[in-house]
């Protein structure tokens, strides 16, 4: 039996999931890409990728009931991991050229254009971690991989004791913007993990050893 954590990569007909894969399987995962939703509800972690379009990514999680997937998963406490249009969805709405989406509504609020002389946004970018993040854990000063013009510019989740309080991490691009968010069993990345080099991969190894003391 390994003793690596099972990640499920969700497979609903996103680009760029292999290096996800890939990047997973290097941090320290049995990483697999499936639809099937036994292993998706099973799994130890569940990664949401995405790219594209906000409306795109939608029907295509409604199309393979990924967002019933993510949300029995949540509902049970079982960690999720959302990048970049995977983050995105994960809240009320996306408003792309004049055109308002619902998503999965799992956070509150909506994700819009960037207001920046240049777009989309590609690139390195510095962030500002939550100093309660466990995800940037030894990653002070890292450079991380944005691809995207639309983002979460503001937070309007509020927590009351005893629930603990979200760690934010920001960034800037002509304007402030989540950079990442973790939530309970939900973190999400508007950055790619998979394209950030060796702190992409610690970052990802950092969400995988939550998934360890998981499961102990």
């Amino acid at each position: 039996m390994s003793d690596r954590p099972l990640v499920a990569v969700l497979d609903y007909g996103s680009g760029n999931v292999h290096s996800a894969v890939k990047a997973l399987v290097e941090a320290g995962a049995d990483a697999r890409l499936t639809a099937d939703p036994g292993l998706v509800r099973d799994a130890d972690g569940l990664v949401v990728p995405g790219v594209g379009a906000y409306r795109a990514v939608m029907e295509a999680l409604r199309a393979r009931r990924g967002d019933e997937l993510i949300e029995r998963r949540l509902a049970g406490g079982l960690p999720v991991l959302g990048i970049c249009v995977g983050m995105q969805v994960l809240f009320e709405w996306g408003r792309e050229r004049g055109v308002d989406t619902a998503g999965l509504g799992e956070w509150p609020g909506e994700v819009t254009q960037l207001d920046a002389p240049v777009l989309p946004h590609i690139g390195w970018n510095t962030v500002t971690p939550d100093p309660q993040s466990r995800l940037f854990a030894g990653l002070a000063d890292e450079r991380f991989y944005f691809v995207h013009s639309f983002a979460a510019r503001t937070w309007e989740l509020e927590v009351h004791d005893p629930f603990p309080q979200p760690a934010l991490t920001w960034t800037t691009y002509g304007e402030p913007f989540l950079a990442a968010v973790e939530n309970g069993p939900l973190s999400a990345t508007q950055f790619h993990p998979e394209k950030s080099g060796a702190a992409g991969i610690r970052l990802l190894a950092n969400w995988i050893t939550g998934l360890r003391r998981a499961t102990l």
